[in-house]
């Protein structure tokens, strides 16, 4: 009896510390974003008729199709978790899975997006770029840069649940142990609320 009250007692302060080193490392990251949506608000602050037309280059239906996209992703990689819970495994697989599909497929629309801004000559220190006004120059060079820096980290979140799924499949992550499911789906949704920040921000603009 006191060698199973001892073992759930280490069960619980492992799964605390864990959870704990997670929420302390998406601080990090919230002050890394935070940042740059600072000095966002700066430069649009000094330049908001630039930013306003600059804006106007941007596909606002990608935007909007990949907001939708990561918006679902979050609801399967939760699913995928209360399903595990719940111990139906192949559910959890399946959604799991799927929300991986929804990852790559953001990073597929954001590489078309790209493409068709850098074939077009916009992209930073281009010769097509630097004519244009600075706070045009500007809105691009952070367009570049907060949603190449966002999507690394799409590109990292795939990676890990491609592990969480081996994981998965090989049963070191199941019913009773699934805290490190449970991290990776706390990173995933950070991932996402940041691309619901960013999607305004450059494509909305007013």
């Amino acid at each position: 009896m006191e060698e199973t009250l001892y073992k759930s007692s280490e069960t619980y302060r492992d799964y605390t510390g864990s959870k704990m080193g997670m929420w302390l490392f998406l601080f990090t990251e919230m002050l890394l974003f935070g940042g740059l949506f600072l000095l966002y608000a700066v430069y649009r602050f000094k330049h908001p008729v630039e930013f306003h037309a600059a804006a106007k280059g941007l596909d606002t239906t990608i935007g909007a199709v990949n907001t939708l996209i990561l918006l679902t992703s979050s609801l399967t990689m939760a699913l995928s978790i209360s399903a595990l819970q719940k111990g139906n495994k192949r559910l959890s697989l399946v959604l799991q899975f799927l929300t991986i599909l929804l990852g790559a497929a953001f990073l597929g629309n954001k590489y078309m997006e790209w493409g068709a801004k850098i074939h077009h000559g916009v992209y930073p220190g281009s010769e097509h770029l630097l004519i244009k006004g600075k706070g045009e120059i500007l809105f691009y060079g952070l367009y570049f840069v907060m949603t190449g820096i966002h999507g690394l980290h799409v590109l990292i979140g795939i990676g890990v649940l491609l592990f969480m799924l081996i994981f998965t499949i090989r049963g070191t992550i199941d019913f009773e142990n699934f805290v490190k499911l449970e991290n990776s789906g706390l990173y995933w949704h950070f991932v996402d609320i940041v691309w619901v920040f960013l999607f305004p921000l450059f494509y909305l603009i007013t």
